[in-house]
């Protein structure tokens, strides 16, 4: 071969090599913060006269507010796998409330997420916080697309291996004042696949989680990353670290948001150190509405009804701001828009083949997210945390047909199932039910609900199992 055949070659294929990494730095970061029973409320650009969150605060001021804003479920282990899959946790599977360190389930390996997505196309990946989808091998983040995983595997307030060694009988108030409490939660923090910490410090793990988040920034810096942080905490119990600690209980919850949202500061001052903001999407939301049960453990879903738990809009809709590229600054939407919308969202954003499974139910949002007037998305379907079907937003519109909660220790019957019909948009707090008034459109809404739950339900595709 001649040399300047070899020079030419030589030429070409560094300029391949060019355009590859050119390629990559095009693409768009993607940072999706996910809090843990935080209400609608509990942010100050949402409301909050208490809670003073300046970091989160800034995402809305530079980017974007969604105030209609729904996760799949009203408890953390089916909104998790709705946000990670584009699905209805029933269609995986996954809608039968949460997974407790005895159980041997988990979202099922062959289940397409976000960080399968990316991953496939050159994204490094990253997992750090609570998973709480399954904490046998096959189903942790590792085995779902993530390259690496610092966290809890499931809630803050539960105990390996079997739930059994946990404190009880002990009031919210008297451990947030003895904060070393934490230690006798026996909760585990793993790394990758392996428990690394047993009794994790949950004092310090908020900041931790950060300091995880901030070092995959930045060894990641020169490529597409994503990172998914989904924080412990406002989950009770409590805990800050020392130098955040107000020992005042009646300050708890505020005192937890906050160190929070100044740890989101810590990673937004990274992001802009690195010279990524112009490049990278940030989401901030939460995965249900507050514990209210807890009140001053608990957050605040006002002016919306109720909380966690629940299929009022307090359960389910939740503040979300985000920020980033082409989303106009300063900008708020009343556009119905859900987690499961960010999957086939972001897959638009970094130009990838939407691959999946089977059917999802998210639909691509992007152009709302970057100023549209008008949402992709029109209806909402509504689920129990055990995955009966309660309800539809169409429009402006909500039905909601349920059955009453069980009190805990009550006996009996719990009575015949309500039938509430609201127009949001006119009456948010869910206080003028509308039924007896309308009828026709009960009848419409609930044979559209009905319909919507029927094709859901007709493939549903199986969870993971272990023996």
């Amino acid at each position: 071969m001649s040399k300047m055949r070899l020079i030419l070659i030589s030429c070409f294929m560094a300029m391949l090599v060019g355009c590859a990494v050119d390629s990559a730095a095009d693409k768009p970061n993607f940072i999706v913060i996910f809090t843990d029973d935080q209400g609608y409320n509990d942010l100050s650009c949402f409301g909050s006269k208490k809670i003073k969150t300046p970091h989160i605060d800034s995402i809305a001021k530079d980017g974007r507010k969604f105030t209609s804003f729904y996760v799949a479920s009203p408890v953390c282990s089916p909104s998790r796998a709705a946000l990670l899959t584009g699905c209805y946790p029933k269609r995986i599977g996954m809608e039968k409330h949460v997974i407790f360190p005895a159980n041997k389930h988990g979202m099922h390996k062959d289940e397409v997420t976000i960080a399968d997505l990316l991953h496939d196309n050159g994204y490094a990946t990253a997992c750090v916080g609570k998973w709480h989808l399954g904490h046998e091998k096959p189903f942790l983040p590792t085995s779902q697309g993530f390259d690496c995983y610092f966290g809890i595997p499931y809630s803050n307030d539960m105990s390996h291996p079997d739930n059994k060694k946990k404190p009880r009988g002990i009031k919210s108030d008297d451990l947030w004042k003895d904060q070393k409490t934490d230690l006798l939660w026996n909760t585990p923090l793993m790394i990758d696949e392996e428990i690394a910490e047993l009794p994790v410090n949950q004092r310090t793990i908020t900041r931790r989680y950060t300091n995880k988040a901030i070092d995959f920034v930045k060894a990641s810096k020169d490529k597409p990353f994503f990172l998914y942080l989904p924080h412990s905490m406002p989950h009770i119990p409590l805990y800050v670290p020392d130098d955040f600690y107000d020992p005042d209980p009646a300050n708890a919850y505020t005192n937890v948001i906050e160190h929070i949202d100044t740890e989101v500061g810590r990673l937004l001052q990274t992001v802009t150190e690195l010279g990524l903001d112009e490049n990278t999407y940030i989401i901030f939301t939460t995965d249900n509405g507050p514990w209210l049960p807890f009140k001053n453990h608990g957050g605040s879903a006002l002016p919306l009804r109720d909380g966690k738990g629940t299929t009022y809009e307090g359960g389910q809709r939740v503040p979300c701001v985000m920020k980033g590229p082409g989303i106009p600054a300063g900008s708020e939407t009343a556009e119905i828009m859900t987690t499961m919308d960010l999957l086939p969202t972001i897959a638009k954003l970094a130009g990838v083949e939407l691959k999946t499974r089977g059917e999802i139910d998210g639909i691509d949002a992007s152009q709302l997210m970057l100023g549209a007037e008008k949402s992709p998305r029109n209806e909402f379907v509504y689920y129990s945390s055990r995955g009966e079907l309660n309800g539809l937003r169409q429009g402006d519109f909500k039905l909601r047909i349920a059955k009453p909660r069980k009190k805990r220790g009550q006996k009996g019957p719990i009575g015949a199932a309500t039938v509430e019909l609201y127009n949001l948009k006119n009456d948010i707090s869910e206080k003028a039910n509308l039924a007896e008034k309308m009828p026709e459109k009960v009848k419409v809404l609930k044979a559209r609900m009905v319909e919507l739950d029927q094709e859901i339900s007709k493939a549903i595709r199986p969870r993971g199992q272990v023996e």
